[in-house]
Parts: C-alpha cells; structure tokens; sequence
C-alpha cells in the first residue's frame, strides 16, 4: 500500500508529465511513429549530472540493438527549469514500455500520427494510471539551433 504523501507526490508527478514539452533541433513527420524515452532520474529521484550521463549512455545503448532510427531529444517544464535528456525511438510502443520500465521510469511518451500519449511504466502497477492522450505532439515542440548543454 502506497502512503497517501507518496501517493500525493506521484499524483502531481503524473500531471508534470502531462506538461511536457519537448526541444528537437530538425522537425519531424507528423505521420511518424516513435517513443520519447529518458533514463534521467529513475523513479523520479533527483540525480546527479554524473549519474544522469551514465544511464543516458546505457539508454543509448540499449537503443543501438534495435536498429532502429533515433534522435536525441530534451523534454522540459514548460518554464524550462526542469530538462532531461532524452531520445526519440523508431520502435513500437510495448518495447518503448519495456525499456522505461528497466530503466525504472514511472512513465514514457509514444508519439503516433501526432498524437501524443503519455504511457505509464512504473505508475501503472503503483498508482493504477492509464495511457493518456495528451493531445497535438507538434503543439509540444519547439526547435532549436542545438539542444542544451548544461549540468543536468
């Protein structure tokens, strides 16, 4: 059983994640089918930069073995004080799920023809969550020169 504090925390968690938005340096096609996935701060715990980069890496190279495309993504608050490093995947959304979940993320975002949906990892065995369409993945992105580069 999930203490009601925890339970609050996650709650608003889950809302912060419907807020989203997402830094890209090239736009891509609406009619496109990719996971947006992250190993930044498991579970949502803060972690250090150094930890940050660590797992991105081993994110990364569990990418790799799909062979599938991927592009590297930042997905911020909307007021930008919060960023982590991300990917966007050409795979499906069952093996998007798999990876958020062994990289012990409570959520992760499948993108199919524009519409942007928020798929629960660990959140769906604690808190009960359904995948949520948030709405118009291209309202979410904003293009940039380069993404980034700061002590995450």
């Amino acid at each position: 059983m999930i203490d009601s504090s925890k339970q609050f925390l996650n709650k608003k968690r889950w809302q912060h994640y419907q807020e989203t938005e997402f830094l890209f340096t090239q736009t891509l096609s609406t009619q496109l089918s990719f996971a947006i996935i992250t190993a930044h701060n498991p579970r949502g715990q803060i972690l250090t930069s150094c930890q940050n980069r660590l797992l991105d890496r081993q994110l990364l190279l569990a990418i790799e073995t799909f062979n599938r495309p991927y592009r590297a993504v930042m997905g911020t608050s909307r007021d930008r004080t919060h960023m982590e490093k991300s990917w966007a995947v050409a795979i499906d959304k069952l093996s998007a799920a798999y990876l958020g979940l062994k990289f012990k993320q409570n959520a992760i975002y499948f993108v199919d023809n524009n519409q942007l949906i928020l798929v629960p990892c660990l959140f769906s065995q604690a808190e009960h969550q359904q995948e949520l369409i948030i709405g118009d993945f291209s309202e979410r992105v904003n293009l940039v020169s380069e993404l980034p580069d700061f002590d995450y």
